[in-house]
C-alpha cells in the first residue's frame, strides 16, 4: 500500500455538512459519516485538523443585511461554530479518535483557547483538533480561519468538503450542463468569482503556497482518496505546485 502523500491537513466543514439533508440543526448520522471518513486517514498516521463553521444555525452576514450590527451578528455565528465541534467531538471519540477542541474565544468549561503551539503538540501526538469560533473576530470567514490555520500549523492543504465534487462555473444542482474544473490555479478562482471561499482566504493561501482540493463529502472515502494522491474533485493551487 503507498504512503499518504499529505501529513498533515486541513479539513474545512461547513455548518450546512453537519445539518446533512435537513438543512437546519445536526444530524447525527451526517456527523458520523464525517467521522469514519476521518479515521480512515487518521489511522494512516495523518494529522488532521478540523475547522468547522457555523451556518447550520446561523449565518452572521444575512442577519447583518436584515438590520443587526456586523460584529454581533458575527460573534453569535461563532457560538454556533462552537456546537458544531463539540458535535464533532462527541463522535470522534465515540470511535476512540483522541479529539481536542480549540476555542479562538475562550470558554475553558468546554473548550481549550487556541494555542498555535499546543495545537501542534497535539497533532504531533497523534490527537485530531478541533478549531471552534473562528478567528475570533468579526468579519472574517471560517474559510478564512481554514486558511489561517494551515499557514499557522504548517499544513500542506486544506480540504474544502462540499456537496458536490469540485469547482464548477455554475451551481451543477440547478445547472445540469454545468462544467466542472479539475485543476485551477489562485488567479482564475479570483477572477472568476466561483465561490469556492472568499477572496481572503484564497488570497492568504496563494501567498503562502498553501494548495486547496475541493471535493465531494457525502461519498464515502473520497477524504482518504485524496490523501493518498487520487485526483478528486478539483485541485486549486499554483501551477508549478503539481504534485509534491
Amino acid at each position: 500500500m503507498h504512503s499518504p502523500k499529505y501529513r498533515r491537513i486541513i479539513l474545512k466543514l461547513s455548518g450546512e455538512a453537519l445539518a446533512g439533508d435537513k438543512g437546519f440543526g445536526i444530524d447525527p448520522e451526517t456527523v458520523r459519516n464525517i467521522a469514519l471518513q476521518t479515521k480512515e486517514v487518521v489511522d494512516l498516521n495523518v494529522q488532521v485538523a478540523v475547522v468547522v463553521g457555523g451556518g447550520n444555525f446561523w449565518r452572521g452576514l444575512v442577519a447583518s443585511r436584515q438590520g443587526m450590527d456586523r460584529a454581533t451578528a458575527d460573534y453569535m455565528g461563532m457560538l454556533a461554530t462552537v456546537m458544531n465541534a463539540l458535535a464533532l467531538q462527541d463522535c470522534f471519540e465515540a470511535l476512540d479518535m483522541e479529539t481536542r477542541v480549540q476555542s479562538a474565544i475562550e470558554m475553558r468549561e468546554i473548550a481549550e483557547p487556541y494555542i498555535r503551539r499546543r495545537a501542534i503538540r497535539h497533532l504531533e501526538k497523534g490527537r485530531v483538533v478541533i478549531f471552534a469560533a473562528g478567528t475570533g473576530n468579526p468579519f472574517f470567514s471560517t474559510d478564512t480561519t481554514a486558511a489561517l490555520r494551515a499557514v499557522e500549523l504548517d499544513a500542506e492543504i486544506v480540504l474544502m468538503a462540499k456537496k458536490v465534487d469540485g469547482v464548477f462555473d455554475a451551481d451543477p444542482r440547478l445547472n445540469p450542463t454545468a462544467k466542472k474544473f479539475d485543476r485551477l490555479n489562485f488567479i482564475d478562482l479570483l477572477n472568476k468569482r466561483l465561490g469556492v471561499m472568499d477572496a481572503t482566504a484564497a488570497s492568504l493561501c496563494m501567498d503562502n503556497h498553501i494548495p486547496i482540493v475541493v471535493f465531494n463529502l457525502t461519498e464515502r472515502g473520497n477524504i482518504k482518496r485524496i490523501i493518498m494522491g487520487e485526483k478528486v474533485g478539483t485541485y486549486v493551487g499554483r501551477d508549478e505546485q503539481d504534485e509534491r
